[in-house]
């Protein structure tokens, strides 16, 4: 019997064929993965770029507006009716307001509507500038105010209603046969209805119990009101001359103390001003800011307190963050030491070096960070071409002198070479978030230069990735 064929079948293994091709992609891409992947994970340094302005350190305060003003009081009662509009001006002999006894003008009022007469379109303009005015300045430490819009307001919507209206009753009333007394100007002035009580303070007679608001009120007569004989019923502000004075700390007086005059903000006006200033005693004892202005009164005529800003010193120069400023030591060498590398247009010191065949000078390169009228300011780390105990020689000359006086400088990283290079700087004002730096030093800052926001985040020298 014939022997069967073995059909067992072996499976050819076929050779590993690398394709070059292959090998690079996957090599690219590997780079290309951890690549991506350090960028992501390195921490990126925040950049500043430098840029021109000025720090304004505004001081707020409230201060006391004394004016030269002039109580008039009514010599009978009856019922009051205004004629002229608060915050307007009045001449001798201009009627100001009229005094029903009988109460004949209500009761002709009542009588005939068709003499009243509404607020014309000036009238609702100015009330909506009022409150845009209030809007804007209002603040929730200062409620009581919302008080005084409310008195201010509710006068001149009756004083309105009144000058609209009595204008044209002279007439109708003669004829119906009611009578009423007028009263008029005595002198010429502002005309205000707000009576507070301040009106006779005087400069010299502030204390700080002038300032508690707790117990202030003022009086506004309103139109149509019952009103007693010798009442006071309005004022006449007769200067443009104003004062407002104001308490002072004893660094507002060190800070005043060479000062003839400030410039004010009014922000709740919208309003800007220079006033003389002087430094005067309340009879406390305490110093106490007086502010004198010649115009604008007209627009505080109806006010006692009033909230303002001070505008200190304004210093121009280039603005940079608090944060990117760091100190740095430097080595300090006399200014003629500085010599330059023969061939080379590089600045540097010889410095003297010790060999075999005796003392000899060598050529080193040295980068200036800063300098005076007695020194260059020279890098001092560790890969700095001079250390503290060398010796450094004059050009062509025997004089010697050894690196050890030390200084240092404020400064930032400027990061416009791709790397963090320290940048002297001069201050010259700040406040809690910026510095005003001086523009134009040689070896400073320029305008649009990029620096380290974060200068506790580099090193001089560090490579920077942004």
């Amino acid at each position: 019997m014939a022997k069967k064929k073995n059909k067992k079948i072996v499976r050819y293994r076929h050779p590993l064929n690398l394709n070059i091709g292959m090998v690079i992609f996957v090599i690219i891409f590997i780079y290309m993965a951890f690549s991506i992947y350090s960028y992501i994970k390195r921490d990126k340094v925040q950049f500043y770029e430098v840029v021109e302005g000025n720090i304004v350190n505004d001081r707020q305060y409230t201060g006391i507006i004394l004016r030269e003003e002039q109580v008039q009081s009514t010599d009978r009662a009856g019922y009051i009716n205004y004629y002229v509009r608060e915050g307007k001006r009045a001449a001798v002999g201009t009627n100001i307001y009229s005094i029903d006894e009988t109460g004949s003008l209500s009761t002709y009022l009542e009588e005939n509507p068709e003499a009243n007469v509404t607020l014309t379109d000036a009238n609702l303009a100015e009330i909506k500038r009022q409150l845009a005015f209030f809007s804007i300045s209002y603040n929730d430490d200062d409620f009581s105010e919302t008080y005084d819009l409310q008195y201010s307001l509710e006068a001149s919507v009756l004083e309105y209603v009144n000058f609209n209206t009595l204008g044209s009753l002279e007439t109708m009333l003669s004829e119906s046969g009611a009578s009423f007394q007028q009263v008029k100007a005595p002198v010429s002035g502002v005309v205000s209805y707000a009576i507070d009580g301040y009106e006779t303070l005087d400069a010299s007679a502030v204390n700080a119990a002038s300032f508690d608001r707790s117990g202030y009120a003022r009086a506004i007569t309103k139109s149509g009101q019952l009103i007693e004989r010798s009442a006071p019923v309005y004022k006449l502000v007769t200067s443009d001359d104003w004062s407002i004075v104001f308490p002072l700390s004893d660094n507002d007086v060190e800070e005043y103390a060479e000062r003839t005059s400030l410039h004010v903000t009014f922000e709740s006006n919208d309003l800007e001003a220079d006033a003389s200033f002087s430094v005067i005693t309340g009879t406390d004892g305490m110093s106490y800011g007086k502010l004198d202005f010649n115009k604008y009164m007209v627009q505080f005529v109806a006010d006692r307190f009033v909230n303002f800003e001070v505008e200190t010193e304004k210093v121009v120069g280039l603005k940079i963050p608090v944060t990117a400023v760091t100190t740095k030591s430097f080595y300090l060498v006399p200014l003629d030491y500085l010599a330059n590398g023969g061939d080379s247009s590089d600045t540097g010191f010889y410095k003297e070096i010790y060999t075999e065949n005796g003392t000899q000078m060598e050529f080193v390169p040295a980068t200036i960070y800063y300098s005076t009228d007695e020194y260059y300011y020279i890098d001092m780390g560790e890969n700095a071409p001079l250390s503290g105990g060398d010796y450094i020689v004059k050009a062509d000359s025997q004089d010697r002198y050894q690196i050890g006086l030390t200084a240092s400088l404020d400064g930032v990283y400027n990061i416009n070479k791709g790397y963090a290079v320290f940048k002297q700087i001069e201050i010259l004002k700040s406040n809690d978030e910026y510095y005003t730096v001086r523009k134009g030093t040689s070896y400073g800052l320029s305008v649009y230069d990029h620096i380290v926001l974060d200068a506790d985040t580099v090193y001089e020298g560090q490579l920077i990735y942004q």
